[in-house]
């Protein structure tokens, strides 16, 4: 789990700068894919080339049987799954670090010159404390790291069931080549254990994509409750010409 550490001290950090929604994102990550990653693929998976018993034992073709039966290992592209999905959180995370630093910057300066013509300026997306408003150029940069996200799973999943093929991992795999001598059939260790696995790291990618689609919508939503609120009420406050008297016109 230490090597997990560094991504997830980096995107804790975003948490303060998320929504709701969007913890509940962060939640799922640590708790239902890194961690049971890190806790559960080494006693599962292990060294799945070397656990498999094939019945031959010609150099070169056991290895060119699991080769060409799991062209990238299940745990390495959960791994690399993982940190890619996570890359646009980070870029969202850098940006907005940028936009603390840089009003933190101006407040100090405005702060210096309010002292000479008794005039301070707010700066625009964030507080004293570092809290960020979604708002703005910082809105638009979190709604794009949440696209990137849906579209990265949705690659993944995809690039899953072309790497693999079907969900279910079969017990036994054969192969046939002319370098080997005849054709070599192998045996996969724990395939019940492994197909349970598969499984709910596939739900976990599906329920990635929802949590994102359902904050995209959950943004959109509140965004457009406050400018319908301030439509409504601008309406109220206008009298249109044709309702006032002539004496008020005078």
């Amino acid at each position: 789990m230490g090597e997990w550490s560094l991504l997830s001290d980096l995107l804790d950090k975003v948490q303060s700068h998320s929504t709701v929604v969007g913890k509940v994102w962060m939640s799922v990550l640590f708790l239902f894919r890194i961690f049971i990653l890190a806790a559960g693929v080494d006693g599962i998976w292990g060294n799945e080339q070397a656990d498999m018993d094939c019945n031959t034992k010609s150099p070169g073709c056991k290895n060119a049987c699991y080769d060409r039966s799991f062209p990238m290992s299940h745990a390495r592209f959960w791994v690399l799954q993982i940190l890619i999905v996570s890359t646009p959180t980070l870029m969202y995370l850098g940006h907005v670090l940028l936009v603390i630093r840089r009003e933190n910057k101006m407040r100090r300066c405005l702060e210096q010159k309010r002292g000479k013509n008794g005039m301070i300026k707010a700066p625009k997306y964030s507080d004293e404390h570092g809290k960020v408003e979604l708002k703005g150029i910082v809105l638009v940069s979190y709604m794009m790291q949440l696209l990137f996200k849906i579209l990265l799973e949705v690659a993944f999943i995809v690039g899953q069931y072309y790497l693999y093929g079907f969900i279910q991992m079969p017990s036994k795999i054969s192969f046939l080549d002319k370098t080997c001598m005849a054709p070599v059939v192998c045996f996969i260790s724990r395939p019940t254990e492994k197909n349970i696995f598969i499984v709910f790291m596939l739900a976990m990618a599906v329920l990635s994509v929802i949590l994102n689609i359902i904050e995209m919508f959950h943004l959109l939503i509140s965004k457009m409750k406050p400018k319908r609120k301030r439509s409504a009420s601008t309406k109220q406050t206008t009298i249109p010409l044709r309702d006032l008297h002539i004496g008020d016109r005078l």
